[in-house]
């Protein structure tokens, strides 16, 4: 019997194991495998290895935002105590961070420089206090150029870039009769500022040459097979010379997909040193060097007929990039399956700037495109006096309105029905402006979610030793998302054992290939290659047991059929292993499929001040079977946070003077506090998705965020009637419309 099972989603899986999995740890709020690990210090992080003779690196970034570097006089600083060396290569350093899932090598070449803080040379030393001092004193030379810094000066130079998952434009009848001839349009422009994802655990890569010149590198990485090739590619050596090793990693949220300077700058120095080579990048390193999210210029237009159906949707986006660098962000994703209407627009294009690279963040294109689209929707039913849950109750599309294809599940509207019922959405005073409590003008708003799904290409391998326990393996990561936990969840409750029998083992390349962590594939992809695996196993359990598969029933560690019971050590011998395969097929053409929620928000907006407190949030969310309800709830609270943010506290400003960003930390760039955040309500609705995989789960880790802007801002404007259409809604864009005192 071959030890591999594959699965092409070429067809619908009505019947999965796990819907009559006996032990019972399937869907049940199991606390993380790895938390007591995290906790008390013991899980270890990519810059806590301890390494033998190991050399401190620190980062030397340009301070000048294009031009060309000259010289990096290492001489300067040689004669510091501790400094070992100073390293450049200015063909090899890479330009800038990759997207992730590329398996080529980020641009590369630093002495040509194209945005501020552009790394060009790293520091050796015996420690990390004298690798910074100096770093902090290197002198390096150059002379600047001029550069385009400065959004508003050059958006009207504009590119088409290639693909992003979707086409940068597209085009359905004619929204510019559909406006014409409508009873009822909005046209509205909404913009919001580029945003860093300020993960907790800042870029950290330790680089440790073999004799045989193999490289490991403990780098921070959400996706290590795909990065692992990046690596390799950019430093010149085969794929099978490189090994990623990720075990822990301390939050991504999209900015560790691809490899980043710091990675191949500690390879360069331990090559050259003889020696491993630690590199950590600072807080401001973080936010100049890596990626953000691209700040958009967002043009909405929704057009209804008299009966209040929708006829045309347009969705006309400018985002920005480095020169060369083709990525934009997809507002529009979710714009051409969410809205009805058969005359459809829905457009993308590029501003070049010389700014740091923009890319995937936290619901690419989701996250930013329905602050806008959801907001304008928001204004259109305040215009028709609808309520938007009965907009949406009247405008719900039957099928994708553009591809013309069935919804594999979209249960849209009972999200919103569910919502409205648990959080008091009938009290709403739709006229804004009316409701106060005391200083405090109080208004509620809401939105939708939609997240696209998607299936990625994953491995992994279970093994059952001669005790009777199981070890899951794969390349799969996890940043905080339960990965350790769900996939042992899915073995335990496939093999019959609590979960305390059943190890995980992840973040490492020399383990079954893996799509990695992101883009909410994580848990349908990695997920179902371990029940392939395990679904094997099971054939194999019974085959050892003399039955058929179907007539095995196993359950705490223990194989029944046919009125006898065994223990699963006594099956295996030695110990049996399977590896388990799964890729995307025709289901992904066949059928659209996507998570979907809805967001209720409460605020109270300062009469005298501005202050905005949100006082109430409630989400409720569909996403196929909810594998473990305490992650998935944590998902969903952490992706509405980051709705509060977007909504209400984060810009990353870029000077235009010299594209520098402003606010390059943690003190300046204003992510959400405790303060900020109130009791938040998630709920999920019962489902399974047979198109989606065999486990019948969809992604819920971006679907948290997707929306909840729209949601917050929609309540601003019920709370004080005032619409404001550049996010942040900060205090300084509300002071000068509120009531006289």
């Amino acid at each position: 019997m071959s030890n591999t099972n594959s699965l092409k989603m070429d067809k619908p899986v009505p019947a999965s194991l796990l819907d009559s999995g006996s032990q019972g740890i399937i869907g049940r709020p199991l606390d993380r495998k790895e938390g007591p690990l995290k906790v008390t210090g013991q899980a270890t992080y990519s810059a806590e290895y301890q390494i033998p003779n190991l050399a401190y690196g620190y980062l030397v970034g340009t301070k000048f935002g294009r031009g060309k570097v000259n010289k990096v006089d290492a001489d300067s600083v040689r004669a510091i105590p501790g400094v070992i060396d100073v390293v450049t290569d200015f063909k090899t350093f890479l330009q800038n961070s990759q997207q992730g899932g590329e398996t080529s090598a980020p641009t590369q070449g630093v002495q040509d420089v194209h945005y501020f803080g552009e790394i060009v040379a790293i520091v050796l030393a015996e420690s990390y206090e004298a690798a910074r001092d100096a770093g902090i004193r290197l002198k390096v030379e150059y002379e600047e150029a001029e550069g385009r810094f400065d959004f508003e000066a050059h958006k009207d130079e504009t590119t088409k870039p290639p693909p992003n998952n979707i086409p940068a434009h597209f085009k359905q009848g004619d929204v510019e009769k559909a406006m014409a001839d409508a009873a009822t349009s909005v046209d509205v422009t909404y913009t919001t500022p580029s945003q860093n994802s300020s993960a907790m655990e800042p870029h950290a890569s330790i680089a440790v040459w073999d004799e045989d010149g193999a490289l490991t590198l403990y780098g921070s990485y959400q996706m290590p097979t795909s990065d692992k090739s990046q690596l390799a590619k950019s430093l010149g050596v085969s794929d099978k010379k490189v090994r990623i090793i990720a075990h822990y990693i301390g939050g991504g949220f999209g900015s560790k997909l691809g490899i980043a300077p710091e990675s191949v700058a500690a390879a360069v120095a331990a090559k050259q040193l003889g020696r491993p080579v630690k590199a950590v990048m600072t807080r401001p390193q973080v936010f100049e060097t890596t990626v953000r999210r691209s700040n958009t210029e967002q043009r909405v237009r929704f057009s209804v007929d008299g009966a209040g159906k929708l006829t045309g949707v347009g969705h006309e986006t400018l985002t920005s990039n480095l020169p060369g660098e083709g990525f934009f962000e997809p507002t529009g994703i979710g714009t051409h399956f969410a809205y009805s209407g058969e005359n459809r627009l829905i457009n993308h294009d590029l501003v070049e700037l010389d700014w740091l690279l923009s890319g995937s963040m936290r619901a690419p294109g989701e996250a930013v495109g329905m602050m806008a689209t959801e907001a304008a929707l928001d204004e259109l039913c305040h215009k028709l006096g609808v309520d938007p849950i009965d907009f949406w109750k009247q405008n719900e599309p039957s099928e994708d309105p553009e591809e013309k294809i069935p919804f594999s599940t979209r249960q849209l509207v009972r999200c919103l029905e569910e919502g409205a019922k648990k959080f008091g959405w009938s009290k709403r005073n739709a006229t804004p402006g009316q409701v106060r409590d005391g200083e405090w003008m109080i208004g509620m708003g809401v939105a939708i979610a939609v997240r696209t799904n998607m299936l990625m290409e994953s491995s992994a391998k279970v093994a059952i030793d001669a005790n009777g326990r199981a070890t899951v393996s794969s390349a799969m990561t996890d940043i905080g998302t339960g990965s350790y936990t769900i996939l042992g969840q899915i073995a335990g409750e496939l093999l019959g054992l609590p979960l305390d029998q059943v190890s995980v083992v992840l973040g490492d390349t020399d383990l079954p290939d893996a799509a990695g962590s992101g883009g909410s594939w994580g848990a349908g992809s990695s997920g179902s290659a371990v029940y392939l695996a395990c679904e094997m196993l099971r054939e194999k359990l019974a085959k050892a047991m003399g039955c058929d598969p179907e007539a095995l029933t196993l359950k705490d560690g223990r194989a029944i059929a046919d009125n006898r019971q065994v223990s699963l050590g006594s099956l295996v011998g030695d110990g049996i292993e399977a590896v388990g395969s799964i890729a995307p097929g025709k289901m992904e053409k066949e059928r659209k499929q996507s998570s979907y929620g809805a967001h209720f928000v409460e605020v109270g907006v300062n009469a005298t001040t501005g202050e905005v407190r949100v006082r109430r949030m409630l989400g409720v969310f569909s996403a196929g079977r909810i594998l473990n309800a305490k992650t998935a709830r944590s998902q969903c609270l952490g992706g509405m946070t980051f709705g509060i943010g977007a909504a209400l506290t984060e810009d990353l400003v870029h000077d235009p003077r010299n594209g520098k960003l402003v606010n390059h930390d943690l003190g300046e760039y204003h992510v959400p506090v405790n303060a900020d955040v109130p009791q938040i309500e998630v709920h999920f609705l019962e489902e399974r998705d047979q198109f989606a995989n065999p486990i019948h789960a969809k992604g819920i880790g971006e679907l948290g965020i997707s929306g909840c802007g729209a949601a917050i801002g929609n309540a601003v404007f019920n709370a004080t009637g005032i619409r404001v259409r550049d996010y942040p809604i900060t205090v300084d864009k509300l002071l000068d419309h509120l009531p006289p005192v």
